[in-house]
């Protein structure tokens, strides 16, 4: 009798435990791939309890990320949802990401511009985290603007306008909205491989075939050690262009306020004055920089030769008002009321108001940008803790900035708050934040950086080990 074959037993990988994946980064190991998807799924599904992904998240910012989690996270991410697909547009499909600042409004200008000049702008924006304003809070200051399209309002949209800036749904990256609410409550914001990981995921689920990436230096950045945002960037870099995406990150300056406007509402006024064609002069580093993201932008999605003759691009459609129509016509197609424009001030209705002056004569020469970012914060512009409603009158109007000259008694800022008794703590930080001395301080570039493909791998070859906690 001739022996039978045994069968074979064919038995599933069992799913990994979390607290094994845990007690692995803590203890400074690293996941597979697989056991990122594990994570990433759990968070999207609600499967795992949000104190072991907090858990997780805490053990990933203490022993840093290396590369091959840092990208198998990002496109797990990418791929916990919906994505768009933007081909029927007919156009190069680029889009600008910051990584947070005070006073940062560009997205409200760059969207338009490039869209004027013949790219397409599917903007998947956040929400405020830490000391930073949120896109998609301020936009919500306009009565009836819906931040929350399915697909194929955006695209619709898009076809309309060529820009539409939406949040995330619970089908588009559903993760890193789950991720991100956490990382604002548990001190988990600051770490390159995480804010890569965000950024991206959100970017790349609209099938971007372009991406300029803002990464702040100076006090009012997320990190603020210099080598910190190069490795950031970098990082940034690498991991869109391994999936697919040209990009390119540009360092820029966050040692002051962007613009003379911190808060919501009286963000979205200074950055519709700027598309009506005015010039003040403490919105004259908004301006200047938005002009440079959009050049990149228009020049990446092939509508121009050079970044400089993308900015020419942007400053003609910036002057000749086809931007502000288009920026119009985007907040009608989401359901926004653009008369509000007509007369700002009127919509403006802050609980209360006080103004800051001067204790002293002299020059600004230094502005601590964190602190007055959870200044702006605490006025009632931000939130403590997810899903907290944001008052969209609150923030701070400056009306000198680093480098002016100033004498005592002059006013330097105007706080908006909720509520007269949320005055105190924010006005104490303005002042402790605010420097004035008897000479002014070295001019610094608004722009100090750029990194492409070629000069990210480089600088990640060249950087000590990923698995080395930010240096902050």
């Amino acid at each position: 009798m001739s022996k039978t074959q045994a069968p074979s037993l064919h038995t599933q990988t069992p799913p990994p435990h979390m607290i094994d994946l845990i007690l692995r980064k803590r203890d400074g190991g690293a996941l597979t791939p697989d056991e990122i998807a594990f994570v990433v799924t759990g968070a999207a599904s609600g499967t795992l309890p949000l104190e072991q992904l907090a858990a997780w998240l805490m053990a990933a910012w203490l022993r840093g990320l290396t590369l091959d989690e840092i990208r198998a996270l990002t496109l797990a991410m990418r791929d916990s949802g919906e994505k768009f697909n933007p081909a029927r547009l007919g156009k190069a499909t680029v889009d600008k990401h910051s990584t947070g600042g005070v006073g940062d409004k560009t997205s409200f200008l760059i969207a338009p511009l490039a869209a004027a000049c013949g790219v397409a702008v599917p903007m998947i924006s956040g929400r405020a985290l830490g000391h930073t304003g949120g896109t998609l809070d301020k936009l919500e200051s306009i009565p009836g603007y819906r931040t929350q399209l399915t697909l194929a309002e955006f695209e619709a949209v898009l076809a309309r306008c060529g820009a539409s800036i939406i949040g995330q749904t619970p089908s588009i990256v559903p993760a890193d909205r789950v991720l991100y609410a956490l990382r604002d409550r548990t001190g988990t914001v600051e770490n390159p491989g995480l804010i890569c990981a965000s950024i991206l995921s959100k970017k790349l689920a609209a099938g971007l075939d372009a991406l300029v990436l803002d990464v702040k230096t100076g006090s009012g950045a997320f990190l603020r050690k210099r080598a910190d945002s190069e490795y950031a960037a970098a990082l940034m870099v690498a991991t869109a262009e391994a999936a697919g995406t040209r990009t390119v990150a540009l360092l820029t300056d966050m040692d002051q306020p962007l613009g003379r406007a911190a808060g919501n509402w009286i963000e979205l006024v200074e950055a519709v004055e700027l598309l009506r064609g005015r010039r003040p002069a403490e919105s004259e580093d908004l301006r200047a920089l938005s002009l440079i993201l959009a050049g990149w932008m228009i020049h990446l999605g092939g509508q121009a030769a050079t970044p400089e003759e993308g900015a020419a691009r942007a400053e003609a459609a910036l002057q000749d008002g086809s931007a502000l129509r288009i920026f119009f016509t985007m907040i009608e197609a989401q359901g926004g009321n653009t008369h509000i424009f007509d007369n700002p001030a009127a919509f403006h209705n802050p609980g209360a108001t006080r103004v800051i002056e001067a204790w002293q004569s002299g020059y600004i020469c230094a502005m601590d940008t964190m602190k007055l970012g959870w200044a702006v914060q605490r006025l009632g512009a931000g939130r403590e803790k997810a899903g907290e409603p944001v008052d969209p009158h609150a923030g701070i109007l400056f009306h000198a900035r680093r480098g002016a000259q100033v004498h005592k008694g002059q006013p330097l800022a105007t706080l908006y708050a909720t509520t007269s008794g949320r005055l105190t703590q924010p006005s104490a930080l303005l002042r402790e934040a605010i420097v004035i001395a008897p000479s002014p301080p070295a001019a610094l570039p608004l722009v100090n950086g750029i990194f492409t493909r070629e000069t990210a791998e480089a600088h990640l070859r060249t950087s000590a080990n990923s698995l080395t906690p930010l240096s902050c």
